[in-house]
């Protein structure tokens, strides 16, 4: 495959320019790029997505499968367009895993090896919609790979990912890679570069900055001098919005209380036993692998789950199911996790999103002040996207899309920050804006932080404990809990 002098202009995002570029089946690259780098461009092109403006593009792989988010986005809008709960007297799980890889093929011995390569099992008779976003993640790629495309797109595949699951991918890949695969990935962080990786190419505003064997991309100063210089820009917070907070609360009354909590399925009991105070101050980071219900205990936080009422919890003084309002509860919380993400599709732009943060809905349903449109600008410009305010939030890429939702939800500075893998989709530089500013929330004011990231880099400096979710060795529940 070889581009010459070409452009492609979409729409939306910025403009392609590829010179002179030459890639070969047998080669392995990972294109690098930042949030708006052109990344998306360059796969549509590859798709057959975007019409050529200028120049050529020579022996473009004629089917080419692209797995990114935004396919997995779509396939669970699909599910939730089918999602017949609402008209029968038992929850609908949707199409399952198995049903899903069916769909690609029938049933074969590589449906069996992806299986066994991906640790598929546990899930086959799961619905899609009450997967983990890693557990997805992995499905999605199995779909991708029994499709047996000439290319395999593999658009930021190790986000959502958890540490095993992390290494399972990267051998995976690299079995396919060496069965002469012709694969090729976009990421947004040094880090994420396999060792098998042969090339690597580096984006910037639509431009092959760099390209050539990995090694020496990796290792090339202008990159790593960018990155460096992100790292010495100082972070100026806006103004703490006090009607947010809470007055007076006492240093030794907890923000969150949970005796014996318990959740269950129709699968079985996901966990039980966990007895758990979150005090001010006390800054927790969940662990665990995909599934074992990191997300649930958030979302029973926040209210997003419904057995948050079948539980003995307690949150800003409110016992859940006490007749408190939902609202009592999310006017001192900041959210960010894939849930919100997935759906959070309402009309509107990105500066409405991150005013929603105040108003704590999905989008914006009362008249809102010059104000509060001035603080979501300020937030916008600290998170690098003050050209986007205007830009309609379902345009923005994955990655802008997210800073969106992380500014939404730093804006009233909370009292309790609730950040479920706030930096997935996020390129080194972003996630270090992001990462450094919540540090300065947290060194700034009365602001308790509930983090939850696989990222073994992203370990904030002002964590205090861990919660720790791991494999039950009993047979009541698939995991247990211990607090460090």
């Amino acid at each position: 495959m070889q581009f010459e002098h070409l452009e492609v202009h979409p729409r939306h995002g910025p403009s392609l320019y590829l010179d002179q570029w030459q890639l070969a089946p047998l080669q392995s690259w990972v294109i690098l790029g930042g949030n708006g780098s052109g990344k998306s461009a360059l796969a549509r092109l590859l798709c057959n997505d975007l019409p050529i403006a200028k120049g050529q593009l020579h022996d473009r792989p004629p089917r080419v499968h692209w797995l990114s988010l935004e396919n997995q986005q779509a396939l669970y809008e699909r599910e939730l367009y089918r999602d017949e709960t609402d008209f029968t007297d038992h929850l609908d799980p949707g199409t399952s895993v198995r049903e899903l890889l069916e769909e690609i093929r029938p049933w074969n011995d590589e449906h069996q090896r992806l299986v066994d390569l991906l640790k598929l099992a546990p899930l086959l008779n799961r619905g899609y919609r009450l997967l983990s976003s890693g557990e997805g993640r992995k499905v999605m790629l199995a779909r991708a790979v029994l499709d047996a495309p000439d290319l395999l797109l593999l658009d930021e595949p190790f986000e959502g990912l958890d540490r095993q699951a992390r290494l399972d991918l990267i051998e995976v890949l690299g079995d396919l890679a060496a069965q002469g695969q012709w694969l090729m990935m976009l990421i947004g962080q040094r880090q994420d570069v396999p060792a098998w990786a042969s090339h690597l190419a580096l984006l910037d505003r639509g431009r092959l900055v760099l390209q050539g064997d990995a090694a020496s991309v990796l290792n090339h100063p202008d990159w790593t001098a960018a990155l460096e210089l992100s790292a010495r820009q100082s972070i100026d917070l806006p103004e703490r919005q006090s009607e947010f907070q809470l007055p007076d609360w006492p240093g030794d009354k907890p923000l969150v209380e949970l005796s014996n909590g318990r959740v269950e399925y129709a699968t079985g009991v996901q966990f039980e036993g966990l007895n758990w105070r979150l005090q001010p101050g006390e800054h927790t980071q969940i662990h665990g692998p995909n599934g074992c219900g990191k997300s649930t205990l958030l979302n029973l936080i926040s209210g997003d789950h419904p057995q948050c009422y079948a539980n003995d919890l307690t949150v800003f003084g409110y016992r859940r199911g006490r007749g408190e309002s939902i609202w009592d509860i999310k006017k001192h919380l900041g959210l960010v996790s894939g849930h919100l993400h997935r759906d959070y599709r309402v009309a509107g732009n990105a500066l409405t999103a991150v005013v929603s943060g105040l108003t704590d809905s999905i989008g914006v349903y009362r008249d809102t002040g010059a104000h509060e449109a001035q603080l979501a600008h300020q937030w916008l410009d600290l998170l690098g996207l003050g050209d986007k305010a205007g830009e309609a939030f379902k345009r923005l890429s994955t990655g802008e899309q997210r800073l969106v939702l992380i500014a939404r939800a730093l804006i009233k500075q909370p009292p309790l920050l609730i950040l479920d893998e706030p930096t997935q989709g996020l390129d080194d530089v972003n996630r270090f804006r992001v990462l450094a500013a919540v540090e300065r929330i947290l060194d700034a004011g009365p602001t308790t932080l509930l983090f939850v990231s696989h990222r073994e880099d992203e370990q904030p400096a002002l964590i205090q404990r861990h919660l720790r979710f791991s494999a039950n060795t009993e047979p009541s529940a698939l995991f247990q809990v211990a607090i460090e």
